[in-house]
């Protein structure tokens, strides 16, 4: 998969980054954190996702949609 689509944004992201790649809202992507579908790290009250999992993400979006 090509993974230039990331490329200009840096290795740790905010959710307000990953909801502008994503193009979903806020609630979609606190629940998406929350529940573990995408991996990232929480400082205090503040989550930050590395790029890596939003990468992880789509593809097993794709793989999931591949195997219905």
């Amino acid at each position: 998969m090509n993974e230039r689509y990331l490329d200009y944004y840096p290795d740790v992201l905010l959710p307000e980054e990953v909801m502008k790649i994503l193009c979903i809202g806020k609630n979609m992507i606190y629940k998406l954190l929350q529940t573990g579908k995408i991996k990232a790290v929480r400082i205090g009250k503040q989550y930050r996702v590395p790029k890596r999992s939003v990468q992880e993400f789509i593809e097993s979006c794709y793989t999931n949609c591949a195997d219905t």
